[in-house]
């Protein structure tokens, strides 16, 4: 099974990037945040992490066509396979409602924001109740991903991070809050070594 790909990005359109990986030019489906990402790359060189899926229904005439799914981190295709576990959601369906990022429909999802996800291109409310029923409780890591430079990728926190998430959580605040925190005491670069580290300058700056 095919697990990444890497080759020159010769073009993007609405749902497919074209990749030239040695003798071929390779058609992958990408979701519409990972376009974006994309959008400034043309020509260069790119590495996608792969979903492979087949497409067609055999039962009813038709054939079977192996399809490729792309996206620039191991996370994003993570959380890409937990939204296709969910009833009513396959793999076609999720490629066209997944439009904002990984970070935003985790953070709805782990709040209950029924009516946020409901607003995602083919997902009514019930398919929103079944994804916040089955996902609530596993997206706190794509919740917390901070961009990792210009082009919008991104990666979970380090394990200090998410402790520190936690931490402030269990001090009281809500979701929403510790990660308003955690992105104005991350906004320098710095790195922490103790959650006792990142904890006072949260304060620190909130009572300055």
């Amino acid at each position: 099974m095919i697990s990444s790909i890497q080759g020159k990005l010769i073009s993007l359109e609405e749902t497919s990037a074209f990749i030239e990986a040695g003798p071929f030019e390779i058609e992958v489906y990408v979701p519409d945040f990972v376009r974006r990402q994309l959008q400034s790359k043309i020509g260069e060189n790119i590495r996608l992490q792969a979903m492979t899926y087949l497409e067609g229904n055999p039962q009813k005439g038709g054939r079977l066509t192996p399809r490729m799914v792309g996206f620039t981190t191991h996370a994003e295709r993570t959380f890409f396979e937990l939204i296709c576990s969910v009833d009513g959601l396959g793999m076609k369906k999720a490629l066209k409602a997944i439009v904002r990022p990984v970070r935003e429909v985790a953070a709805a999802i782990e709040q209950q924001d029924t009516k946020t996800l409901s607003t995602l291109p083919g997902i009514g409310p019930a398919v929103a109740d079944r994804i916040v029923a089955k996902l609530r409780r596993k997206m706190t890591r794509f919740a917390l991903m901070v961009d990792q430079g210009a082009d919008g990728a991104a990666e979970p926190m380090n394990d200090i991070i998410a402790d520190t998430y936690e931490a402030l959580l269990a001090l009281g605040h809500t979701a929403e809050d510790a990660r308003n925190k955690l992105d104005v005491a991350l906004e320098g670069g710095k790195k922490y070594k103790k959650v006792e580290d990142l904890l006072a300058v949260i304060y620190q700056q909130e009572y300055s």
